[in-house]
């Protein structure tokens, strides 16, 4: 059973919203109020929720504004509500750090999936050996140390704060040095197949990653872009030189 922190300001919605989720067989907490919700998370004395659903448009503290603290702290998955439809609304919810979106009105059964989506994600990475495809295993790079069992990463001696799709997305891509991975092959790998997203989902992502690594001249330049291909990590050589990132 997971804890799920739910926080939508429309009452009714809350209400279904918190029902479907014990219906799923987890604990719920509501919260209506954006400044309130940021008081919780901030709560050291209270018990870490597993899953965040966050509306985007809230009284006092809108859910931006709450999805950067939770990023600033955290790594717990975020589902966001939103009832703006275009792509760059959906593409600036996960820029902020969300890991899925749904659309107002909301269809319980779709986001009922999603959340059994994110917890399906999170216990396969759990399940995980050092045989499998992501194996559990620490990467350490000249400048870049990735450890599986804590989910934290330094650059250049500095840690470095990744949302949860974030860090599978960098620990797929070092684990298999020079090897290429498709958009495709990433949305379905980290993603999972029932994710009704787009490939501009992948390279937002990336986009990201390689900004919270340090940007140009970093340890982000290690992943590399091929054109209408996909992506790739290339370690740095043994004299420590970063490879040119194309594009």
């Amino acid at each position: 059973m997971a804890h799920i922190l739910i926080i939508e300001d429309e009452r009714d919605l809350a209400a279904i919203v918190a029902q479907t989720m014990r219906e799923s067989g987890h604990a719920t907490e509501v919260i209506r109020d954006g400044g309130e919700a940021l008081s919780r998370i901030g709560a050291r004395h209270l018990p870490e929720p597993d899953l965040v659903i966050l509306d985007l448009m809230l009284p006092k503290v809108d859910g931006l504004a709450i999805c950067r603290k939770i990023r600033q702290e955290k790594v717990t998955p975020i589902i966001m509500l939103t009832a703006k439809s275009s792509e760059l609304d959906r593409v600036l919810g996960l820029e902020l750090g969300a890991d899925d979106y749904v659309i107002k009105p909301v269809s319980m059964r779709e986001l009922q999936a999603r959340v059994s989506a994110i917890f399906r994600r999170m216990e396969m990475m759990r399940a995980r050996s050092p045989s499998t495809e992501m194996p559990d295993r620490e990467i350490v790079h000249p400048g870049l140390t990735i450890d599986p069992a804590s989910r934290s990463v330094e650059a250049s001696g500095q840690p470095v704060l990744l949302t949860a799709k974030e860090f599978d997305l960098l620990y797929l891509l070092a684990s298999h040095p020079g090897r290429v991975f498709s958009r495709d092959y990433l949305l379905d790998r980290l993603w999972g197949d029932d994710y009704g997203g787009f490939e501009r989902t992948v390279d937002t992502h990336i986009q990201r990653l390689r900004r919270k690594l340090g940007g140009s001249g970093t340890v982000a330049d290690r992943i590399t872009t091929l054109w209408r291909v996909g992506y790739k990590y290339d370690p740095p050589d043994e004299a420590g030189a970063q490879p040119a990132r194309p594009g």
